[in-house]
């Protein structure tokens, strides 16, 4: 079966425009031009377009997307496996959430009583989940098992107060760490505050600090490219800027 770009777009859900898009940066090809310049495409493409969408549900940058799929090593079977098992844990995490959302609406009925805590499980589960699918091994290569999660239970056990504050932190680490970044000295009073900030916003997930494991993480910011993309997203260079400012707040640049 071959389609053209119209046909695949509209049997796929996306746009002719996403699909001349992902021709223009490689990602996914036409199997061929035809004598009168459609593009057409075969099954080969129809599945690697599969590929593509089930990464992009998963939150996935195109960029990195292409280097998996574009790669000699790539099995199409076993990626399929992998993505069955990050769907069910979406599915367990959603499932959390309606159960939460079905308590809530009991309690507003007068059914049941929850307290502060209950109503907030289910975003600091989902919270927990999709950190452990997108960083669980690097984590638990670098800090142990034990330390992830005496991590996990400390965050599920925060208050509603605690959680609110854990997230307000980490929003403040993001728009001070921009303001930081426009000066261009990691070692600067703003650039120092975000490095504190980044302390704080640490202790309400971290058993226990250290200097040493915060410049760690710091360094695995800019190691690791799915936390760069993460603090680059507003500013380009601001994890690697990061980093320099951990680096001296810790002393770990000495």
């Amino acid at each position: 079966m071959e389609y053209t770009v119209q046909k695949l777009a509209h049997l796929a859900g996306v746009s002719s425009r996403t699909l001349r898009y992902y021709d223009e940066i490689g990602i996914l090809k036409p199997a061929r031009i035809s004598s009168s310049g459609y593009l057409i495409y075969g099954q080969q493409e129809v599945d690697r377009l599969q590929q593509i969408l089930f990464y992009r549900e998963l939150g996935m940058s195109l960029e990195g997307i292409k280097d998996i799929v574009t790669s000699p090593d790539f099995d199409g079977a076993k990626a399929l496996r992998e993505h069955r098992v990050k769907l069910l844990e979406k599915r367990a995490q959603l499932e959390q959430l309606i159960e939460n959302v079905e308590k809530t609406i009991a309690q507003k009925e007068g059914r049941i009583t929850m307290s502060d805590k209950e109503k907030f499980e289910g975003f600091k589960r989902k919270l927990i989940e999709e950190n452990e699918a997108k960083y669980g091994e690097e984590i638990r290569e670098r800090y142990g098992e034990k330390t992830v999660e005496e991590s996990n239970r400390k965050l599920m056990n925060m208050t509603k107060e605690q959680y609110d504050e854990f997230t307000r932190l980490g929003e403040e680490v993001l728009d001070t760490l921009c303001e930081a970044f426009k000066t261009g000295d990691p070692a600067g009073e703003l650039a120092q505050k975000t490095a504190d900030l980044h302390r704080q916003w640490l202790a309400y997930s971290w058993p226990s600090y250290s200097k040493e494991n915060h410049g760690g993480l710091a360094q695995m910011y800019v190691d690791d490219p799915r936390f760069t993309a993460y603090y680059d997203e507003r500013q380009p260079g601001a994890a690697e800027f990061l980093r320099d400012a951990v680096f001296i707040y810790t002393g770990m640049n000495e």
